[in-house]
């Protein structure tokens, strides 16, 4: 006869501890040198990530490893409570990411950002699957093919960051500038390109890189885009509607959590990643109207403030600049940042050139483009997760990260200098100031 199962076990009283005591510390660290990041006239990410570099081996790990190893044990279930939240963190973000693409401007600048969007993701996504057939065996994950490795790679250098882009713009006053709505909207186009490409190479290292495979996840991808337009859009319609004649703006906000999280379960049902989904998901929000696209925003200063810093710390956890002092990860991460640089930069001003724009535009463009930020940061985790990336290359990726973000602003503001300012641009900078 079967008996009842007893209830679950509960955390343990120092598994909780622990965890609590890594939220605060991680989360403090990551506020404090965020903010000392701006300051300093860098981007916040920048201090973010350095609070778990410098929690992780790279200092904290090497110079006290008994107090290190008790709060950042190598136990997989106790890091996995922390991994839980940070993934919760970083699928709220890719959200809101999504529901800021202007899908509008997409359509009316369609001819030019398609070639910007071309040249910036296609000559860069060569030239990275290209780098990773030469890049060292080192770099590759056991039980990881280098076809894998080398795809993984070209998405990694193709992508950029439309978060830190756009982030970028407002804060040098460009977002209003023709040129700066061109950056963006060539970036959200990079970014849906290259989550649907982290797409398929994450359900060829799931289920092997054969052709068949291949050709199932373009179709999955072509399925899921299909659904997010037909089913999912006229679905969240109806439940926003429905939730608005609650009269409780907190019910509207769940409903949209809720469906960000049912979004990424059903690309991860598909052994696609849960990112893709909740980018859509993002995406189909912003495209019911201001009203939503403003209720996904009520979650955005908890997961900007809160949960986005301690993703940047988790993923610093992983970085181990030890690795750089050989001398083949030191030449391999060198290499693979001057080649996202000129790949990003040249894709983008020759795609800015066909489009019939003028030499400082396609300059300002190609500068714009090249911050990945925290995209890269995501992809870089995914590529630790799904078992490809070694600790060496996980560190290289991340520092492309930092470095292109770093050098994206001065580059922006001496590539848009000699561009004269219309009256379309005024009217449009009146019109975001709310003048």
């Amino acid at each position: 006869m079967a008996t009842a199962a007893g209830p679950v076990p509960s955390i343990g009283h120092d598994q909780m501890l622990l965890f609590l005591l890594q939220i605060g510390v991680l989360l403090a660290a990551a506020v404090v040198l965020g903010m000392l990041a701006v300051r300093l006239g860098l981007p916040p990410l920048v201090g973010e990530l350095s609070a778990g570099v410098l929690l992780g081996p790279s200092l904290f790990g090497e110079f006290m490893p008994g107090l290190a190893g008790w709060l950042l044990p190598k136990d997989p279930a106790q890091m996995h409570l922390l991994s839980a939240v940070a993934q919760l963190g970083v699928l709220l973000l890719v959200a809101i990411t999504g529901a800021h693409i202007d899908l509008d401007l997409i359509r009316r600048k369609g001819r030019t950002i398609g070639y910007v969007s071309l040249g910036s993701v296609l000559l860069p996504l060569a030239l990275g699957i290209g780098l990773g057939f030469l890049l060292p065996g080192s770099l590759i994950a056991s039980g990881a093919d280098r076809g894998s490795f080398a795809l993984f790679i070209g998405v990694a250098i193709a992508i950029s960051a439309l978060p830190v882009i756009a982030k970028t713009l407002l804060d040098m006053r460009l977002l209003h500038r023709d040129v700066g709505q061109l950056i963006v909207g060539s970036a959200a186009i990079s970014d849906i390109v290259g989550w649907l490409l982290l797409s398929v190479v994450s359900a060829m290292v799931a289920t092997g890189a054969r052709v068949g495979v291949i050709t199932q996840t373009v179709g999955c991808l072509a399925g899921v885009l299909a659904v997010a337009a037909f089913v999912v859009r006229p679905t969240a319609r109806g439940v926003l509607r429905a939730t608005e004649r609650s009269g409780q703006p907190g019910v509207s906000v769940a409903a949209i959590v809720v469906m960000i999280m049912l979004s990424a379960a059903g690309t991860q049902a598909l052994d696609m990643e849960p990112i893709l989904g909740a980018f859509l998901c993002g995406i189909v929000i912003s495209s019911l109207g201001s009203t939503s696209r403003k209720k996904l925003d009520t979650l955005r200063s908890f997961v900007m403030s809160t949960l986005a810093p301690l993703f940047f710390a988790t993923a610093g956890l992983q970085v181990d600049l030890a690795t750089l002092a050989r001398p083949t990860v030191l030449a391999a991460g060198a290499l693979t940042l001057l080649v996202a640089i000129v790949a990003k930069f040249a894709g983008g001003y020759l795609g800015a050139r066909l489009g019939r724009l003028g030499h400082d535009e396609s300059l300002a463009i190609g500068a714009g483009l090249n911050a990945r930020g925290v995209v890269e940061i995501v992809i870089a985790t995914v590529g630790l997760q799904l078992g490809i990336l070694t600790t060496a290359a996980y560190t290289i990726i991340v520092l492309l990260a930092v470095v292109t973000s770093m050098m994206a602003p001065p580059f922006l503001r001496r590539a848009t200098r000699r561009i004269p300012k219309t009256t379309a641009e005024t009217e449009r900078e009146r019109e975001f100031a709310g003048t």
